[in-house]
């Protein structure tokens, strides 16, 4: 009995010296790491200078009242950023090497609570952006165009920010370069989805007709003509012969200091 024991525990080490030889020949699986230029779905991969995240977030004036969404969030910097700022952030991401890759870093920069990422394809997720404050981007412009018009069904006042990529016809409400030590890809474009005005409305005893592409509105009070118009957001304003008329757009009312609109049927 004792010359089988034995024998047992010099089979055991055995196998235990020929399994940790097999692991030391096994090749340690390096973590993965994202180079700039690999391809994506739609677009290669070069991430965002952080200079130009932080004034995204700026320009957009996000706060931490506020949920972003990042589409193509890449290695998870926007997010992450947005998050150490106290928002709730999400990423879209269709690389699941780089889903992880910003998971890994949200938890290591301790933000995995508001910072949380997933795999998709962006344009499968357009009604998750209805949930948004702020959406940031690094896009194409074609990209960016075939977003479009589900961006301008958003909620009025919805801030959207691209990095250097625009949006044809529809211009940016303001524009902001980083200067210095950014090399490229240093402009942010700052896009506030406007209310929906076009149409005739009933201003006390005149007709007012307003036409709109995107935040800007022409058209006439009366027989006057409306000149300077804009929104920003809910917010609208216009010039009629030297009179401003500034008031806040809900759905078909328009409502200022002194003034009312009723939108007609």
């Amino acid at each position: 009995m004792r010359r089988m024991r034995v024998r047992q525990w010099v089979l055991a080490g055995l196998f235990g010296m020929v399994a940790s030889a097999a692991a030391a020949q096994t090749p340690a699986v390096a973590p993965f790491e994202p180079k700039v230029g690999q391809p994506g779905k739609d677009v290669v991969w070069v991430p965002t200078p952080q200079e130009l995240v932080d004034r995204m977030l700026e320009l957009a004036n996000a706060t931490p009242a506020d949920f972003l969404i990042d589409l193509g969030s890449g290695d998870g910097r926007t997010v992450i950023t947005a998050a150490r700022r106290g928002l709730r952030a999400h990423g879209i991401e269709y690389n699941p090497d780089m889903v992880a890759l910003a998971q890994r870093r949200a938890r290591e920069a301790g933000v995995s609570d508001r910072a949380t990422f997933e795999q998709a394809d962006l344009f499968t997720r357009i009604d998750e952006l209805r949930k948004a404050d702020v959406i940031t981007m690094f896009l194409l412009s074609s990209i960016n165009l075939r977003l479009r018009p589900a961006l301008l069904e958003l909620e009025p006042g919805t801030r959207i920010v691209s990095n250097t990529f625009r949006m044809a016809d529809w211009e940016p409400d303001q524009e902001s370069r980083v200067e210095g030590a950014c090399a490229s890809w240093c402009e942010a474009l700052l896009w506030i989805v406007p209310a929906k005005v076009e149409g005739t409305w009933q201003l006390g005893d005149e007709t007012l007709a307003l036409a709109q592409a995107f935040q800007r509105v022409s058209g006439t009070l009366g027989t006057r003509e409306v000149t300077g118009g804009r929104l920003d957001g809910r917010t609208i304003t216009f010039t009629v012969e030297g009179t401003t008329y500034t008031g806040t757009v809900d759905g078909d009312t328009m409502t200022g200091a002194t003034w009312t609109a009723t939108k007609r049927p």
